[in-house]
């Protein structure tokens, strides 16, 4: 994914706005991996900043974590004390420093939809020891609850073609595809070879629809400036971004972006919000997103 080596990237703000995981979803993948004491080894394809590699480390003897992007290893080794916890850069499609059923559990969180799958599944098929497990999880499209109007103009934004405010192209373009229109139809394209995988299962949650905690289970009450931030990590903004760099943000003394007139847009479609002022990064809104789980054990 390109979107990491960008210079309009922060690796700093993804590891500070990103949603974290919650137990609840480390317990289902450690179920179903059946892990009868810690030990084995780990291995985290798209590591980030290292965030699913420190949380399952206690449940492993030692945790190898990968990713493309040089800024995200850097930030996940400034981040991790850990000695067994081992960082590198480099992609699921390339396992070749890995002798043949060296690993008892690979895992990858809001990554899996940028796989190369014609290598990756063979690449896993090699690596993960016979009865150990794949998990693969991520999260898309957050909606505001009990704000359906600022949820709509959100997406309208995100996700709009052509002009979506006065001489501002909507973000849609930039988003890096086909991933992410794998991730929105929460990697249902993406099937584990009978060959090799036995047991798959899957758990789906679309946004704000209901459903059992294993299935939703990202769900945060956030500050709307917390929600800003969070939505600067996008891939389609920083496109955005070098696309139109004349056009500078209020934050850094422009008239303002495209995330502005947005905000804009959405403070004026909520009474509460806008009755708050220049506060209104203060008011607060649950947020919930629509989420996968893909599990299944090596033959």
């Amino acid at each position: 994914m390109a979107t990491f080596a960008r210079q309009t990237f922060s690796a700093k703000a993804y590891a500070a706005f990103r949603p974290s995981y919650p137990p609840s979803l480390f317990r289902t993948v450690l179920n179903y991996h059946k892990l009868p004491q810690p030990g084995g080894t780990l291995l985290d394809l798209g590591c980030g900043h290292g965030l699913i590699a420190r949380s399952l480390r206690p449940h492993f003897k030692s945790v190898i974590a990968i990713d493309p992007s040089a800024g995200m290893i850097a930030q996940a080794q400034q981040t991790t004390t850990d000695p067994e916890i081992t960082f590198r850069q480099g992609g699921a499609e390339d396992l070749s420093f890995l002798s043949d059923g060296a690993v008892d559990m690979a895992v990858a969180g809001q990554a899996a939809h940028w796989f190369d799958y014609g290598k990756v599944w063979p690449n896993l098929a090699r690596v993960v020891r016979p009865g150990g497990t794949v998990a693969f999880w991520g999260y898309k499209d957050n909606v505001l609850l009990g704000a359906e109007q600022a949820t709509k103009i959100m997406e309208e934004f995100v996700y709009g073609f052509g002009e979506v405010a006065p001489g501002i192209e909507g973000m849609g373009p930039y988003w890096e595809q086909p991933g992410r229109n794998i991730l929105r139809d929460l990697l249902r394209s993406v099937q584990p070879p009978d060959t090799d995988w036995t047991e798959v299962t899957r758990l789906e949650h679309e946004p704000g629809e209901d459903g059992t905690e294993e299935a939703r289970w990202l769900t945060k009450k956030m500050k709307l400036g917390e929600v800003e931030g969070y939505l600067k990590t996008f891939s389609c903004y920083n496109g955005w971004k070098e696309a139109y760099p004349e056009i500078r943000s209020r934050a850094d003394g422009g008239d303002g972006d495209i995330l502005d007139f947005m905000w804009d847009r959405m403070v004026d479609a909520m009474p509460e919000w806008k009755a708050m002022g220049d506060r209104w990064r203060e008011a607060e809104v649950v947020n919930d997103w629509g989420t996968y789980i893909l599990m299944a054990r090596r033959r």
